[in-house]
């Protein structure tokens, strides 16, 4: 019978997927990927994993063993993960009748046809992705969210298995193999419950998925919430999880990052403002959406002493997703509050009062107290906002911005990226050369 179908499709261990998609010397290495200025483990393939490395690991605990455990560091390469994802994003929205995006490596997207025919575009679509991207994903097919989701971690849990090749569907699968997993499997692997709620499952008897499954909704819902009450439903196959334009977008939009050193000169401040505003003002416009306010923060070390940490808010007298105007509020805000000669540690710019583009409305005067904040949309600076956004469209999203925004060449204070791999798909300087 021709029904519709869920698929959640996800990429496996994305980060460390992306490094090797272009240095195939990292194949069958133990690869892990560092956090913000190298600190701490984010990622791990299954050869790191093996050696019982797991995230959170500070780096410097695992440094003085890489060599000999021929482990390999990569720091967070986050334009080239950011582009692998985009990506993928387009290949995959290919083969569904809709999208949504979940996050920077799955997505669900729907599928038509029996349940051998959605099977086979699952199969599809992992292959086209390895294909053309060089990417492993794994596809769980379903008639919920839920369930999907389930159906990804069989798939990915279990790579060995030639009947399932990383793809696996709830509805071609038999009904008694399905019960069997649901009933080996602990409650907190279904998606949604966490460590608490599952230890509370636990304590009532219910341990295992098929369990909570069976569990009544009314009753679950009295005990715990609503939210979980959806989730027994939607394992019972029940959709109840809402689409992608049932759900609020974003609230914020927020840029933040801590230095290599700290900032202590108004003027590095400025250079860190001048790239930060900017870094939010392009996810704003990714978005389709403008903002009404900017919240700057500056922040010291909770080692170095009495918090000096400062943060000013400005609205902007209209919506805008303007760089030029967020850049100079945001740089004026923080020259209000900044004290020269503070040890800066980490600084973030946020934008709120978010809304679509282009239903921006003009507010009260009195806002342009804070000086270059007027975030005026008029005059000359629109059109340079569009010489801009052409360049970027053409030559990248790092060739050309205000300040420091457009230079290549590093602060001091921005962050280390000692391990960091090219940026092999949004840099012309850095594009990976073939020879034949």
């Amino acid at each position: 019978m021709v029904t519709d179908h869920l698929a959640l499709v996800d990429v496996n261990n994305f980060y460390v997927a992306c490094e090797r998609a272009f240095d195939p010397r990292l194949e069958n290495r133990p690869v892990v990927v560092l956090s913000n200025n190298d600190g701490c483990v984010v990622a791990r393939s299954p050869e790191a994993k093996a050696l019982g490395l797991t995230t959170g690991m500070p780096w410097f605990q695992i440094a003085p063993q890489a060599a000999a455990w021929g482990l390999v560091a990569r720091s967070s390469n986050y334009e080239l993960y950011g582009d692998m994802s985009a990506r993928v994003m387009e290949l995959l929205g290919r083969w569904g009748t809709w999208q949504q995006v979940y996050s920077i490596d799955e997505c669900f997207i729907g599928l038509t046809g029996t349940p051998q025919q959605a099977l086979q575009s699952g199969r599809e679509a992992r292959a086209a992705v390895a294909r053309h991207l060089g990417l492993p994903v794994c596809v769980g097919i379903a008639s919920t969210k839920t369930l999907a989701k389930f159906a990804n971690h069989v798939a990915k849990n279990n790579p060995d298995d030639t009947r399932i090749g990383g793809v696996f569907s709830m509805e071609a699968a038999r009904p008694a193999f399905v019960d069997r997993l649901m009933e080996r499997l602990p409650v907190t692997e279904v998606w949604g419950v966490g460590r608490k709620s599952g230890e509370k499952l636990e304590r009532l008897g219910i341990r295992s998925i098929a369990e909570l499954r069976s569990a009544d909704p009314a009753w679950i819902r009295s005990r715990f919430s609503v939210v979980l009450e959806r989730t027994v439903l939607e394992l019972s196959g029940v959709p109840c999880v809402p689409d992608v334009d049932e759900q609020a977008g974003p609230a914020q939009v927020i840029f933040s990052r801590s230095f290599s050193r700290p900032v202590t000169t108004g003027a590095d401040m400025d250079d860190v403002m001048n790239l930060y505003a900017q870094r939010a003002a392009a996810r704003l416009a990714v978005q389709g959406q403008q903002a009404r306010t900017v919240l700057v923060t500056a922040g010291t070390s909770r080692f170095s002493g009495p918090d000096g940490s400062v943060s000013r808010s400005v609205a902007l007298p209209r919506a805008t997703a303007d760089p030029i105007a967020i850049t100079r509020a945001a740089v004026g805000a923080m020259r209000s509050v900044l004290r020269e000669g503070v040890p800066y540690t980490r600084a973030g710019v946020m934008l709120s009062g978010l809304g679509p583009a282009g239903t921006g409305q003009e507010m009260l005067t009195g806002f342009e107290d804070i000086e270059g904040s007027d975030g005026s949309d008029g005059g000359p600076d629109r059109h340079l906002e569009d010489v801009l956004e052409r360049v970027r469209g053409r030559f990248g999203g790092n060739s050309i911005g205000l300040g420091r925004g457009g230079l290549t060449e590093q602060g001091t204070w921005t962050m280390r990226r000692e391990f960091a791999s090219p940026q092999y798909t949004t840099r012309f300087s850095e594009l990976p050369v073939v020879r034949a």
